[in-house]
């Protein structure tokens, strides 16, 4: 053997073992890679989670705060009432089959997780009406603090006992998404369906809810 085959061969186990260690370091690489994007799904996980806790821990923070009069209390979980029955009476429509199954609205919100059909008739009502899931946590949020302490007053009393409701809600809650959330509730029972931006929400209600004198 001369040293020019000696040569070729050498530069082909050399070649060899660099192939090698470059595959080596490509599949490092990957591993690195996938490590990367789960730590960043993690890490995009944990963000939302204390997103969420922390609109949450805000909302409730808003809701025990807020310094409305019994009267005004009253006249708005009337509405809030109103809204949360109105959703559970069109779920269990287009469900017929699961009406014993249904028996709260919460019980909608607990199996709509799971339950696609649940889910799509949730969705379906939803949109129909105008609200979206933001609006239920902060109308569900008021119904847990206050449901148990305050009156229902039909619509009659309502109308007898309230000069402004747009008013009260704009001017007592500060949290936007809980103040946007009764706006469209009582839009919701007083024209059947809420607009879609809170600007539109205050213009179309001042228009549909007449102020009425003491």
């Amino acid at each position: 053997m001369n040293n020019e085959t000696t040569t070729l061969i050498s530069l082909k186990e050399a070649m060899k073992r660099v192939d090698h260690k470059l595959q080596a370091i490509e599949a490092q690489f990957k591993e690195l890679d996938t490590t990367k994007d789960n730590l960043t799904q993690r890490f995009e996980y944990h963000s939302k989670t204390l997103a969420s806790q922390a609109a949450q821990d805000e909302m409730w923070a808003s809701v025990l705060a807020l310094k409305f009069t019994s009267m005004e209390l009253n006249i708005l979980n009337s509405y809030v009432i109103e809204v949360l029955i109105c959703l559970h009476t069109r779920v269990l429509e287009k469900l017929p089959d699961l009406v014993r199954g249904l028996p709260t609205l919460a019980s909608v919100l607990r199996r709509k997780i799971k339950n696609k059909r649940i889910r799509a008739a949730w969705e379906s009502v939803l949109e129909e009406c105008g609200l979206q899931e933001g609006d239920i946590t902060a109308l569900c949020t008021f119904f847990v603090a206050y449901g148990n302490r305050a009156e229902y007053y039909a619509a009659k009393v309502r109308q007898m006992y309230i000069r402004d409701v747009v008013f009260v809600i704009t001017n007592v809650v500060k949290n936007q998404a809980l103040q946007d959330g009764l706006l469209r509730a009582v839009q919701v029972i007083e024209k059947g369906k809420a607009v879609k931006t809170p600007e539109e929400q205050k213009s179309s209600l001042k228009e549909l809810i007449p102020s009425v004198k003491n």
